[in-house]
């Protein structure tokens, strides 16, 4: 099964994620880069990330060296912004809506996931969501992390397996 991870991360928590679901599925790897990005040591960009989300902002993103349609198994990673994913997420779905796809969901968060699932599932209908899960923090404990994704991984794999 042909398999792209797709996913921003600002701070790199989805990135550390993404990058070890991509190995493990022996998938392709996909970093969404805004052209213009928030920084990440500023404290405001809790107010100018959410004030895009809330704005519904699809923010331009740089060229994308993969066309995500042509992938069995599209795997989304986003942290949570204003309590649903990150906006360079919704540009990329804007980009290359995806339908009739196996979906895999994960986001990375300080608190909860809030809302991010149920949101992007209502941007994905029309695909079939296999498998979502959240990480609060995964830098910052990476041993409980490690072993997380590998369990969710495993699951990925037994619901892929007669694809």
């Amino acid at each position: 099964m042909k398999t792209l991870v797709v996913y921003y991360s600002l701070e790199g928590n989805t990135k550390f994620v993404a990058e070890i679901v991509a190995k493990e599925l022996g998938a392709d790897l996909l970093e969404l880069k805004p052209k213009k990005d928030l920084s990440a040591t500023s404290l405001m960009r809790y107010f100018w990330g959410g004030r895009q989300v809330m704005m519904g902002a699809k923010p331009a993103l740089l060229p994308l060296a993969k066309e995500a349609g042509n992938y069995d198994l599209v795997v989304i990673g986003t942290p949570v912004w204003a309590f649903t994913y990150a906006p360079a997420v919704n540009s990329f779905l804007q980009l290359q809506p995806l339908k009739g796809k196996k979906i895999a969901l994960f986001c990375c968060h300080e608190s909860d996931p809030a809302k991010t699932f149920d949101n992007l599932r209502k941007t994905l209908s029309g695909n079939e969501i296999i498998g979502q899960i959240d990480f609060n923090y995964p830098l910052r404990g990476k041993e409980g992390a490690l072993k997380k994704i590998g369990e969710w991984v495993e699951t990925l794999k037994e619901a892929t397996k007669n694809a």
